[in-house]
């Protein structure tokens, strides 16, 4: 596929089977919009029509994953199945000490309150939800430093998920002994899908080392980032998105994964260590809270699933297919003057709400406002990443469109233009949302709201 120049983008893959979709009317979606109390988060996956709310555990499998879930073995301790995964996330990513997780928030409710605690700080690119949310109930502080770039969302920089290193040393000179590590988040979910460049993982890495502080690595998109840079950045086009990800790896000290992202499984994820102090302690808690240290939390079957597809992850006409087809969503969006963070993101086209719905203050969450339109208008369920779900702490006010890895088709994609090409032309008739209830934290779960 590598060698081919064609417009039409093909899926690098042919579908054995099929799931149906769900078809509803504008009537029942406005009963489930009320009932739900306008979160999305509680409207039945069999009332949605697109589901666009996450990337995350919803991927396709591969049959080569399907038939590596047979071999599963579901021994308590010493499953034949862990050594295979063990095995596999070495050699990718060279840290020797690797312990399975039930997702990715599961290593950040291990690691952090470890590494955290009352009075650190721990700085990153830009932290995520959970990611936060993890870090803050720890008693730490996570703090936000993207590079400049990053706020203007009709830039297209190539690597607006970079960190500011001018930025990350001022508060590095200030807090030094209060910072237990460095936390780069690839791809820059919450702005955007961005990815980091080389360059800025050895620049920050280099400053690290100088102030002896370690660098992790949020790693759920680590493919899409890499094949971001082999495209984009100064002397990578030559070199395979397998050696790229090494040396992402070999910049940092260790990872946190969620395996429902690159590696295409419904549940799973990882730490992945080299400091023994660390991994002792980590493996204490994951036996308290998680299970054994050869499984944590997952079947043996989930394990091979998950090995299988970090392999396939790293094949680059997946790749190439992947990163285009997300950038023809927002092509098509553009052409109705749905304004998008630019440049397209590998995993999500996100909706600047902001710049689309100028008439919604932020205080009434423009992108939550339209997430509920695209739900009432054709069943489209997406993820508000604004006000919302960061409360108060929200750098901009946009929609996620996260798409399912291997799920939809092309045809689907057209489908969902055609959808924004109705909403755009009546916009200006959306109106604004206001909470009913919500819990302290991590409330865009299960708030519920009102429209003014």
């Amino acid at each position: 596929m590598n060698e081919w120049n064609y417009k039409t983008i093909i899926e690098p893959f042919k579908i054995k089977m099929v799931e149906p979709i769900a078809f509803t009317t504008e009537a029942e979606r406005e009963k489930l919009l009320e009932k739900a109390g306008y979160n999305l988060f509680n409207i039945p996956a069999d009332k949605v029509t697109i589901d666009l709310l996450t990337d995350s555990g919803t991927s396709a499998m591969s049959a080569l994953q399907w038939s590596a879930m047979m071999r599963g073995d579901e021994s308590y301790a010493g499953a034949k199945s862990f050594f295979v995964f063990e095995k596999t996330i070495r050699d990718l990513t060279g840290y020797k000490y690797i312990i399975p997780v039930h997702q990715g928030r599961a290593a950040e409710k291990i690691f952090f309150p470890i590494v955290g605690g009352k009075g650190k700080i721990v700085p990153g690119n830009t932290h995520f939800d959970t990611t936060r949310a993890n870090i803050e109930a720890s008693g730490a502080a996570a703090l936000d430093l993207p590079c400049r770039q990053a706020a203007d969302t009709q830039s297209d920089y190539p690597f607006k998920g970079n960190i500011d290193l001018a930025a990350l040393e001022k508060v590095i000179k200030k807090k030094q002994r209060s910072i237990p590590l460095v936390l780069m988040t690839l791809t820059n979910n919450a702005l955007g899908g961005q990815p980091v460049s080389l360059q800025n993982l050895r620049e920050t890495r280099r400053l690290l080392l100088k102030y002896r502080i370690p660098l992790f690595i949020d790693a759920a998109r680590f493919a899409e980032n890499a094949y971001f840079i082999k495209l984009r950045e100064d002397g990578m086009a030559e070199k395979s998105v397998s050696q790229i990800a090494g040396e992402i790896f070999s910049l940092a000290d260790g990872a946190l994964m969620s395996a429902k992202k690159d590696a295409f499984a419904n549940i799973g994820g990882f730490l992945a260590l080299n400091n023994e102090e660390l991994t002792q302690k980590a493996r204490k808690a994951l036996i308290l809270t998680e299970g054994f240290v050869t499984y944590g939390g997952l079947a043996g079957r989930d394990l091979e699933a998950i090995a299988q597809g970090l392999l396939e992850v790293l094949e680059e006409d997946y790749l190439k297919y992947r990163l285009r087809s997300t950038a023809y969503l927002g092509e098509g969006l553009q052409k109705y003057g749905v304004p998008i963070v630019r440049p397209a993101g590998g995993h999500a086209i996100y909706v600047d709400a902001k710049r689309f719905l100028p008439h919604i203050p932020v205080s009434q969450f423009p992108g939550h406002a339209l997430a509920v339109a695209l739900y009432r208008q054709a069943g489209i369920r997406s993820c508000e990443l604004g006000s919302l779900m960061f409360n108060g702490k929200a750098k901009m006010e946009l929609v996620r469109l996260a798409i399912p890895r291997r799920v939809y088709t092309q045809s689907h994609v057209d489908w969902i233009i055609e959808v924004f090409g109705k909403i755009a032309a009546r916009k200006k008739a959306l109106k604004g949302f206001r909470i009913v209830w919500a819990p302290k934290e991590l409330r865009h779960f299960t708030a519920r709201l009102a429209p003014f």
